[in-house]
């Protein structure tokens, strides 16, 4: 029985009748490729293709393949093709091959507009309730490892939270004492601008004090914080996490929330307020600056008419939402970190949602508070 593939072609009237002999197997696949592109322009000109592999002495999936295809192109080409004379130990292989790449893709019926919408917005409400419980999760554990420290005070390490309230706080100041007259300066210089059609400049001092003692220099305090101190929590944490370094601890019987979490957020609890009262006096002292020199006021009355603008009540609700706010920060920093799986995308995208989640939950808690201390005639 010869090894070597051969194809004789015969036309009898429309008909190409294929005759595939010896071995169609991978090791002559480039015999069989020379064959079957001997015979394409046979094809082309035929009405109608026979293959009789009657004489074909053993055939593989390769060989097998390559006399399909040549089947497939005289029906693309609007011919009609058929195999005959297969041998039943070959008859499975054949049928298996012609059965190849026959489906073509599954149709996806197009969804409802309004189906889809109520889809999504079940997923992210249930999105949103998985975010809650990890919220009170976390904070639960975080209670309960105070609860910890008050009851044995030697376990809370001290050298920790110093680190990080030096981190979180002091080393934040400058930063915080730039933005924050920034702001204030560019409040003073729009009311200025604004005032002045009315002949009200004195206004200004009133706008300015009560927005940055009231409103303004907290928040953007928390929302710089939690873009600078609640990212770097969520990243370590989540390296930690990806290092195994947070299972370790477990593993040798130490609370990772008391460990790593407890100081961290500690710290942001006592240097918040710090930094939203040296936040709230650069925006001050940024507003007097510009009303002197774009103004004209000079600073002694803007002083004066401080005193008189601005009461005790704002300052105390500003400095009231600091230790709230640092509280939210730190724990959704946190509990993102926890949150990390072993990539370092899955790095990067808890570190943004920290830092989306935290500012959202800051100007939601920014809000209540307004409204409650409304209610409350502060």
């Amino acid at each position: 029985m010869s090894s070597v593939p051969a194809l004789s072609a015969k036309t009898d009237g429309d008909t190409l009748e294929l005759k595939p002999a010896g071995a169609w197997t991978a090791t002559n696949s480039k015999f069989m490729e020379r064959l079957s592109d001997d015979v394409a322009p046979q094809i082309a000109a035929a009405k109608s293709l026979t293959i009789d592999m009657a004489e074909i002495g053993e055939i593989d999936t390769i060989g097998a393949w390559v006399l399909e295809r040549l089947s497939r192109s005289a029906v693309q080409a609007g011919r009609t093709a058929r195999f005959e004379g297969i041998d039943a130990s070959y008859a499975e292989l054949i049928d298996e091959v012609r059965q190849l790449n026959r489906r073509g893709p599954t149709p996806h019926p197009k969804p409802n507009p309004i189906v889809a919408k109520l889809d999504e917005i079940g997923r992210s409400a249930w999105s949103a309730t998985a975010d809650v419980a990890v919220f009170l999760q976390m904070m639960g554990a975080l209670g309960a490892a105070l609860l910890g420290v008050l009851r044995r005070p030697r376990s809370l390490r001290l050298t920790s939270l110093t680190y990080q309230v030096y981190r979180v706080g002091w080393q934040a100041i400058p930063i915080m004492v730039l933005i924050t007259f920034l702001i204030g300066a560019i409040i003073a210089q729009q009311g200025i601008f604004h005032f002045r059609k009315f002949g009200a400049d004195s206004y200004v001092v009133d706008m300015v004090g009560i927005l940055v003692l009231r409103e303004i220099g907290v928040l953007i305090v928390a929302i710089m914080v939690a873009g600078r101190s609640g990212s770097a929590y969520t990243a370590e944490l989540g390296s930690m996490k990806m290092r195994e370094e947070i299972d370790a601890l477990s593993t040798m019987g130490l609370d990772p929330v008391e460990v790593l979490i407890l100081p961290r957020i500690i710290a942001l609890v006592i240097a918040l307020p710090i930094l939203a009262f040296i936040g709230s006096m650069s925006a001050l002292y940024g507003g007097l600056l510009t009303a002197w020199f774009y103004g004209g006021m000079q600073p002694s009355v803007f002083i004066a008419r401080l005193h008189e603008a601005v009461s005790l009540n704002s300052f105390e609700v500003g400095m009231w939402k600091a230790p709230f706010m640092a509280l939210v920060i730190g724990i959704v920093a946190c509990s993102e970190g926890l949150r990390v799986k072993g990539s370092a995308e899955s790095l990067g995208l808890q570190t943004t949602t920290s830092v989306v989640k935290s500012i959202f939950l800051v100007i939601v808690l920014d809000g209540l508070f307004a409204v409650f201390f409304a209610s409350i005639g502060m």
